[in-house]
């Protein structure tokens, strides 16, 4: 089930986290937070929940977007090389949805792959439009925390889903690079990047750690549901961390580890150190 996370969320340098913060006209909640056919999927859904205390009206559509280095999306109607959308395969059931205060509703998504089809995999978005007064939307993608079994849209206008078609051979390799300790204010934070291989995205979870010379690992920050999307080639991301109480980040080792998420077994996708003197 989709879980509530209400908190208040600001930018963060150089982040593919994109937090933000508005007036909120309704809670809804999605589940799951993104869908991908492979091998010979046809079908799937996607669960809405209205927990706010009015009804909420959503249009649903399918958009094109393009994630920039930074992890944002923007909308694009061109593919660019190596870009392939997924809209013209993809047909969905229902068009518009009211949410009465405690309700739900299913949205089916159907899968028609043509003849022919080339190898790789397709992307395109299912975009929730909040109606009357919707301005926008944004990825549910662009969320905090460290779990992301739903999402909340307490605080935006809309949001979409990333629909992922993977068609015939398909893999991808990513390793992490340029790990860099930085401040943001009194924040520490983490800086680096993701370098994606192959014609498939990789999608995980990201666990930074800290050893102190002859002491034991410290936990400074997990951040789950982390993708890079094609054709981006790399991802760059800054990390808030959060170091335990009186724990100086000095004379030690920063340890990040990039994986599958657990329902996908949990396999190691990357990892690097950073050698603090």
């Amino acid at each position: 089930m989709a879980f509530s996370a209400l908190a208040t969320l600001r930018p963060i340098l150089l982040a593919g986290l994109l937090f933000l913060t508005q007036s909120a006209w309704a809670e809804l909640m999605l589940h799951p937070t993104r869908l991908v056919f492979d091998k010979n999927q046809r079908a799937a859904q996607i669960e809405l929940i209205n927990n706010g205390s009015t009804p909420a009206t959503y249009r649903i559509s399918l958009v094109n977007r393009r994630m920039t280095e930074n992890g944002q999306f923007e909308a694009v109607d061109t593919a660019a090389p190596g870009e392939q959308f997924a809209d013209p395969m993809l047909r969905y059931s229902p068009r518009q949805i009211t949410l009465q205060p405690g309700s739900a509703q299913t949205v089916r998504v159907m899968l028609r792959k043509p003849a022919e089809l080339a190898d790789g995999e397709y992307r395109s978005h299912l975009q929730f439009e909040l109606l009357p007064e919707a301005e926008g939307a944004t990825s549910i993608e662009t969320k905090a925390g460290g779990k992301d079994i739903g999402v909340v849209l307490n605080t935006l206008v809309g949001a979409s889903v990333p629909v992922i078609v993977r068609h015939g051979a398909t893999d991808a390799t990513v390793r992490l690079s340029g790990l860099a300790l930085a401040r943001e204010g009194k924040q520490p934070l983490l800086a680096l990047q993701f370098d994606r291989e192959g014609n498939s995205s990789v999608y995980g979870d990201l666990a930074i750690s800290f050893t102190p010379r002859g002491g034991k690992p410290q936990q400074l920050a997990l951040v789950g549901g982390i993708a890079v999307y094609t054709p981006n080639r790399i991802r760059k991301a800054a990390v808030p961390l959060q170091a335990p109480g009186g724990t100086a980040l000095a004379h030690g080792t920063i340890e990040v580890s990039y994986r599958d998420r657990p329902e996908a077994g949990g396999k190691v996708l990357a990892q690097a150190s950073l050698e603090l003197p």
